[in-house]
């Protein structure tokens, strides 16, 4: 079985004879099949070029009409124009046209007009369904490769919400970007609207409604000072923060991720972007708190999920505290058991309290080489997961730390961004003020918030 394509532009009279002829032949003929490809004619040039590049042929006007086995797949075979089309038809059918110019004319403008209501009607179709548009910056970064799937798979969104992302970084990372592009759209996610690759920062964060800010400085001190580092980063958010502004949703929410400097990208976009809403900012810290939960769970034998309510607390990528007063233990094998909701105090489950002293809180220079050195996987996870919760809630009673704007929470200065405890719920978050810190948290507390603001 053959199938005839005929295309040509919406307003040719060539093309309106051909198909009328098309029409005759499909209602009169069992086996003659038709397929129409209506083109504007503002775009019809290029089509032409592309398709007759694609298979081979030399085609210079519309219409252009082939042959396709439907049973064999493969390359169409040619048949030509209107007059090609008029000879065949008349040779194998016997049947012509015998169409006026005047008629021809008038099905050609019928045409247009039809093809012009479809086109309107598929956009107002198109705007009904109206993805999230996320941004994510230095888009090249490994994060993003593993972020990806993750924000695609309709666990952090919804299962019926469709997402469109845009990944933005330099020029010289545009390979990178087309080919992570690429790969997104082999994988078909059924809620993955659209993916692109942006090079122009002109054009960046438009129609934001969240933006994922990767970039990462390579930390050498012995090249450059660290306040050399600084002013980098302040002059990467000095560029992005007045585009959010201008570009974004009003109500965009902004996640600084990263390696290095969190909570100062995540300070810097608001100082440069004073009409951005504070709340709508925060750094990631679930990273720390994931690769502690780690080590704590190889210490007691437990599975990591068992372990909850870690805190980060303070400069989330440089001088942080990870405090256990408040942590708990679920699922833990002990001489107490309850229901699966029944939990224990960390701190009493762990008798050796020279090992957290020690071992442990010294090792939280080996949690920050390691949250620095991990592969993407684990930091990819720890936005995915705070993007969950800031759209449907974090787990009832359960402990997220997250760098905000600090209010005077926990004696801890007004207007610095700082890592502390919050509660995501109702699409915003609030610092669990409740929570009871010690004397020695309160003085540690006040080192890091100096530490920070120096």
């Amino acid at each position: 079985a053959a199938v005839a394509v005929f295309t040509g532009k919406a307003n040719c009279p060539y093309y309106a004879k051909a198909e009328f002829l098309a029409d005759c032949l499909q209602a009169n003929l069992p086996n003659f099949r038709v397929h129409k490809i209506t083109q504007h004619p503002d775009s019809w040039e290029q089509w032409l070029h592309d398709i007759c590049e694609t298979n081979g042929w030399e085609h210079r006007q519309s219409p252009i009409i082939w042959r396709e086995l439907l049973d064999r797949g493969g390359k169409g075979q040619l048949l030509g124009g209107l007059d090609d089309f008029l000879e065949y038809a008349q040779r194998y059918y016997g049947i012509t046209s015998m169409m006026l110019s005047e008629e021809m004319l008038d099905i050609a403008e019928e045409n247009l007009q039809a093809y012009l209501e479809i086109v309107k009607e598929d956009e107002e179709i198109k705007n009904l369904i109206k993805p999230v548009q996320i941004w994510i910056t230095s888009a090249s970064a490994p994060i993003c490769y593993q972020l990806i799937p993750l924000l695609a798979n309709g666990e952090v969104f919804g299962m019926t919400t469709e997402i469109s992302i845009h990944l933005l970084d330099s020029g010289q990372f545009k390979k990178v970007l087309c080919s992570i592009v690429m790969e997104a759209e082999d994988m078909a996610f059924p809620l993955l609207h659209s993916i692109s690759e942006h090079t122009e920062i002109d054009e960046a964060f438009i129609e934001a409604d969240i933006i994922i800010v990767l970039d990462d400085i390579l930390l050498n001190l012995e090249v450059q000072s660290l306040e050399n580092y600084i002013r980098e980063v302040s002059e990467i958010c000095q560029v992005y923060a007045p585009l959010i502004e201008k570009n974004a949703k009003s109500e965009v929410r902004i996640i600084s991720s990263g390696k290095t400097f969190a909570n100062l990208k995540a300070m810097m976009i608001m100082t440069y972007g004073p009409s951005i809403k504070p709340e709508n900012i925060i750094a990631i810290a679930t990273s720390w708190e994931s690769a502690a939960k780690g080590v704590l769970a190889r210490k007691l034998n437990i599975s990591p999920a068992g372990v909850k309510d870690v805190i980060v607390w303070g400069n989330i990528t440089g001088s942080n505290y990870i405090d256990l007063s408040h942590a708990k233990l679920y699922g833990y094998d002990c001489a107490i058991w309850g229901p699966a909701n029944f939990q224990r105090p960390l701190l009493n489950m762990i008798y050796d309290r020279e090992w957290i002293h020690s071992a442990f809180l010294s090792a939280q220079s080996s949690l920050s080489s390691r949250v620095c050195r991990c592969a993407a996987v684990l930091p990819a996870h720890a936005v995915a997961t705070v993007l969950r919760y800031w759209c449907h809630g974090s787990p009832p009673g359960e402990i997220v730390s997250v760098g905000v704007l600090s209010e005077g929470q926990f004696c801890v200065p007004e207007g610095i961004i700082f890592s502390m405890p919050v509660r995501f719920q109702n699409g915003n978050w609030e610092v669990i003020t409740e929570l009871e810190i010690d004397e020695t948290t309160q003085k540690v507390l006040g080192r890091l918030a100096h530490e920070l603001i120096q």
